[in-house]
């Protein structure tokens, strides 16, 4: 019996809710413990560099170019076939990541400098960011392998164990900074360590559900099976696509790296609270919606590949608007509250981190909405327009980082990578719209000022009885951790009682799949 859209974009959200919830612990734990110095700098570059690698091979190029290929092949081909072109693009896949980790693990010094230029007039900075980035590279491959796991249980619908994994690196990280740190004469170093056992667990934990539908690989090299090129192929303009994104990601890192110590840090802590609206609602319906857009394309109905695309987009507004909102108005006491618990990060770090928060939070619609229309082009294997949309944005980004940087310092990187974004968003929308390929249903107009008149309830009354951050850190702990849940609790009661009073419903948001595979609204 066919899954429903929205009860798979639900399942993946709750689990990628407890891992981001967790992720939160995590920073609370690394604030404690490390702050805002120059040693968590480096780690945060050693750890985002193998992750900038994962963007490009494990869930950005590979994912987009394979997730459509595989769900072709469920379509139209036998399950016997199936199975052969999972194992021959495991053993492909695994093939090219060991070669290129061990590559780029003798090019670590090298790395950091292209990544973080300020680190060369730092010599501890630099030498402690390449000994961490040679224990974190093995992540690279170990990540990129997970991600293939979980693109095959996606495929088949199954979403829970790939959106909770990510939990399991958090928990690595968390006793790797608790336990492990005072083993180590440098502490942060232990995080490096934690990252490599992380990316093991991951791994680990996913095989038994592959296991279970009798889809575990048995890696074959593969690199003249048809599918594979296809996937390698497709690969190709998605890697230029992709690194686009990643690069524009790294731009923060580079700039920043020319800042006083502490910058890159206060855009780290700041970055992961729009993480969270982009990790439980943006990523987790990007994923849910693209196997279903695939199959659409594939079955070449595209009544239904505008149903889901046009559910997804309006999911992602009713969440990300709020979303923004409420990070801006609440960006002080968000930090305070999570960050700020008596360790080495102070109330200068607080003051500082707030206003990245508050600049990269006015980004979320257009993180998000990337995100979604995105997979409207690689689902119908069409990686090549995303690509050139993103290098405008990516230009507009470097543009914008050169205006902002001097004058805003590291909020100014927030902004340029915000308003870059949204710009990608727009861009996406309009060619995805324009060449008729997508269709809006009927509705919007009424969709849009019911949503406006709910925000606008919840901006005056944040912005009217919302005590400031310098009250805000004259609480104690206890105390502002009841303030802010209380306050989280009433922004999302007015705001969901606001929808409702405009005649907003739940069924409008229900998109249910026949037996035969239709997405059609409830």
């Amino acid at each position: 019996m066919a899954r429903g859209l929205l009860r798979s974009t639900t399942v993946f959200s709750a689990m990628t809710f407890i891992s981001r919830v967790l992720g939160f612990v995590r920073d609370m734990v690394f604030a404690y413990f490390f702050g805002a110095v120059g040693g968590f700098d480096a780690f945060v570059l050693a750890f985002k560099i193998p992750n900038f690698m994962r963007g490009l091979f494990a869930e950005g190029a590979f994912s987009q170019a394979f997730v459509p290929v595989l769900s072709e092949y469920h379509t139209q081909r036998t399950e016997a076939e199936v199975k052969e072109f999972i194992d021959k693009m495991a053993g492909t896949l695994a093939v090219l990541l060991l070669i290129t980790t061990l590559i780029l693990e003798l090019a670590t010094p090298v790395l950091v400098t292209l990544f973080a230029p300020g680190f060369v007039k730092d010599p501890a900075r630099f030498a402690l960011a390449s000994d961490m980035l040679r224990v974190t590279f093995p992540y690279l491959m170990l990540i990129s392998l997970t991600a293939f796991c979980g693109s095959v249980l996606n495929s088949i619908g199954r979403f829970a164990a790939p959106a909770f994994n990510p939990v399991l690196l958090n928990v690595a990280l968390i006793a790797a900074a608790v336990v492990a740190s005072s083993w180590f004469k440098v502490p942060v170093k232990s995080l490096a360590w934690g990252v490599f056992f992380g990316g093991v667990i991951q791994l680990l934990f996913l095989i038994p559900f592959l296991l279970r539908k009798g889809l575990l690989p048995r890696p074959r090299w593969g690199w003249r099976d048809s599918g594979v090129r296809r996937v390698l192929g497709l690969m190709v303009p998605a890697l230029f696509g992709v690194s686009v994104a990643q690069i524009g990601l790294l731009m923060d890192t580079l700039f920043a790296s020319f800042l006083p110590q502490g910058s890159i840090a206060w855009l780290y802590y700041s970055q992961q609270l729009t993480f969270f609206p982009l990790g439980v609602f943006g990523v987790a319906l990007a994923t849910v919606v693209l196997p279903h857009l695939s199959r659409s394309h594939a079955k070449k109905s595209k009544e239904e590949f505008d149903n889901a695309l046009d559910w997804a987009l309006r999911c992602v507004l009713v969440i990300a608007i709020p979303s923004a909102i409420g990070l801006v108005v609440l960006s002080g006491p968000l930090i305070a509250t999570l960050f700020d618990s008596g360790g080495v990060f102070g109330a200068h770090d607080v003051l500082m981190a707030q206003l990245s928060l508050m600049a990269f939070s006015i980004g979320v619609p257009g993180f998000m909405l990337v995100k979604v229309l995105a997979s409207g082009f690689y689902s119908r294997q069409n990686i090549k327009t995303p690509v050139r949309i993103g290098v405008i944005a990516l230009l507009a980004n470097i543009v914008l980082n050169c205006l902002l940087f001097w004058p805003l310092k590291h909020a100014g990187i927030a902004l340029a990578t915000a308003l870059s974004s949204s710009m990608n968003a727009c861009m996406l929308f309009y060619k995805l719209h324009a060449v008729g390929d997508f269709t809006l249903r009927p509705g919007w107009k009424s969709y849009c000022l019911r949503l406006g008149f709910a925000n606008l309830i919840l901006i005056m009354m944040l912005l009217i009885f919302v005590p400031a951050t310098s009250e805000w850190l004259l609480m104690g702990k206890l105390m502002r951790v009841i303030y802010l849940t209380a306050w989280v609790s009433v922004s999302v009661i007015v705001y969901l009682l606001c929808l409702f009073l405009s005649g907003l419903r739940l069924r409008d948001f229900r998109v249910s799949e026949s037996l035969t595979g239709t997405v059609e609204r409830t």
